[in-house]
């Protein structure tokens, strides 16, 4: 019986460290995030996306810096079509580095808070990309339903020039 013990507690924290393993070197955000600047909805323009995004139409994050400092983030897509059923999540956002606001924890599920590194974001603050370390999901996000093709291709160049393979990235449909 310990012996079964043993190897299970071996199986386990094998696996807790793989899913703590960082990819890549340490990626670099943006100097500095104005956190109200950046609060409001920005539509997702394409992604790498997660199990619960696959065939997302419409897909809004809206962010709301609350009170206490975190940040209320309501997620809304449209599953499987423009005419699908709508969906909605609301994980809070925590902001890990104060210096730059540009790494954040974000919380679906508690204890667990996932990484989110703001890696670029326009003057204007209507383009923005969302990445995280593990390079295994990205966000190409804007405060329109639409970006130029011109925008489109930079911020792809940029996703592969941080590390990222970007076969992967699908655009999301936005239809309004």
């Amino acid at each position: 019986m310990s012996t079964l013990r043993t190897l299970l507690f071996i199986v386990l924290l094998a696996g807790l460290l793989s899913a703590c393993a960082s990819k890549g070197p340490e990626m670099e955000t943006v100097d500095h995030v104005d956190l109200e600047r950046f609060m409001g909805s920005w539509y997702v323009i394409a992604n790498i996306p997660t199990f619960l995004e696959k065939g997302a139409h419409n897909a809004v994050e809206t962010y709301e810096l609350n009170e206490d400092g975190s940040i209320q983030t309501t997620f809304t897509f449209l599953k499987d079509g423009f005419d699908g059923e709508a969906k909605e999540y609301n994980p809070k956002g925590f902001v890990r580095d104060t210096q730059s606001n540009a790494t954040w924890g974000m919380r679906f599920i508690w204890p667990i808070k996932a990484d989110y590194r703001i890696v670029y974001l326009d003057e204007e603050y209507s383009q923005t990309v969302i990445a995280r370390q593990k390079r295994d999901f990205i966000w190409i996000m804007a405060r329109t339903p639409s970006i130029s093709e011109e925008d489109y291709e930079r911020l792809v160049d940029l996703a592969k020039s941080i590390g990222y393979d970007v076969s992967k990235i699908e655009r999301v449909p936005q239809q309004w």
